[in-house]
């Protein structure tokens, strides 16, 4: 399948299957985008100055803004386009229950819950009105993009930061303490939700590869792709991750086909051996967080490492150009997956062919 704005798209593929695999391919996997001088085709420019609301739930407008993307973005090595299908990170605690707040970057999730003991999960509900304007959303996005981009999975997000939005940070950190029996049942129940909203909404965006895509992440497998994450993990102790976090990571990881786990901020790391530990893992992504050096600084090798000795893949975002290459000298090819950028299509050709060259230094 070519695409119009990614025409080597089927040269890609088998290049995503074999990172996942860890097999060996050329140079290490390498999205690098950069600005189009002339957009490839001309297309409409989104309106002006959308509100919040329009930013995030008018599909027209979502449309038209990934359509200007697309034209004006220039896909080298392994990037590929998507129309991206987000609610929000996190969008799962909206279709339990959780009253939105979109602002113009993000969406905020408020409390649904006053007291865990009698919370309860509500079953699925395909009447919902964000998940009915999801849906629609990829329903468009298939139709309109068809032959031209792909269309992501939406950031649902599953585990405890789906319990702290629906329960309130400081409120599911005393819980843990107090009331463990219940955060155990209501992760039971957030599991089981997660995979009815899943279930339904994959079949949607599947390719005819039978591929899906994550949205944020810049990936793509034949079969169930998702990420995995809990960035309350940062908050909680190496014991209370294995016991209220990692049964129910093993559990997802099950279910699914292509999964990576995004490792968000310095005071997560502590939980890397435990993520590593699930078997059927296949990727680990770092965030360093705000104030800390970029994910291609030197700093975080031995992370990688790590993650990579543990036969995982790794995938560092938004690493500077200048920084790419020291990182695969440093880690090798098999397993790493980089995304970076260029200033124009001919510089972004030029590093996908040199980092076919690249080989880890002794």
């Amino acid at each position: 399948m070519s695409l119009l704005y990614k025409p080597d798209w089927d040269q890609v593929k088998p290049r995503f299957m074999a990172w996942w695999a860890r097999e060996e391919i050329e140079g290490p996997l390498l999205i690098v985008h950069a600005p189009r001088e002339k957009p490839l085709i001309q297309v409409p420019p989104p309106p002006a100055d959308p509100t919040p609301e329009q930013r995030w739930l008018d599909i027209e407008y979502r449309i038209t803004a990934a359509e200007w993307q697309f034209a004006h973005t220039y896909y080298a090595g392994d990037a590929f386009p998507w129309f991206d299908t987000n609610l929000g990170p996190g969008s799962l605690a909206i279709h339990l229950g959780s009253p939105p707040h979109f602002d113009h970057t993000t969406v905020w999730y408020g409390r649904a819950f006053g007291d865990i003991t009698t919370a309860q999960i509500p079953p699925f509900n395909p009447d919902e009105k964000y998940w009915k304007v999801n849906t629609e959303m990829a329903q468009q996005g298939m139709e309109h993009f068809r032959g031209k981009a792909l269309v992501s999975f939406p950031d649902l997000i599953e585990n405890l930061d789906t319990l702290a939005s629906l329960l309130g940070i400081e409120q599911l950190l005393t819980a843990l303490v107090d009331h463990p029996e219940h955060v155990h049942r209501l992760q039971e129940d957030v599991l089981e939700r997660y995979f009815d909203y899943y279930d339904a909404f994959e079949p949607l965006i599947r390719d005819e590869d039978g591929g899906t895509v994550f949205s944020a992440f810049h990936i793509w497998g034949i079969g169930r792709t998702c990420k995995l994450q809990c960035d309350m993990s940062c908050m909680i102790s190496r014991k209370q991750f294995e016991e209220f976090v990692l049964p129910y990571l093993e559990a997802q990881c099950e279910r699914l086909d292509n999964t990576i786990y995004h490792l968000d901020g310095v005071n997560a790391i502590q939980h890397l051996d435990a993520v590593c530990s699930i078997s059927r893992l296949n990727a680990v992504q770092w965030t360093p967080g705000a104030g800390q050096p970029h994910a291609g600084d030197p700093r975080w090798y031995p992370l990688y490492r790590k993650a990579l000795e543990a036969g995982k893949g790794i995938l560092a975002l938004g690493v500077p150009p200048e920084s790419v290459q020291p990182l695969v000298e440093a880690l090798g090819t098999r397993g790493v997956l980089i995304s970076t950028w260029a200033d124009s299509p001919e510089e972004a050709d030029e590093l996908v062919k040199q980092s076919r060259k690249w080989r880890r230094q002794a």
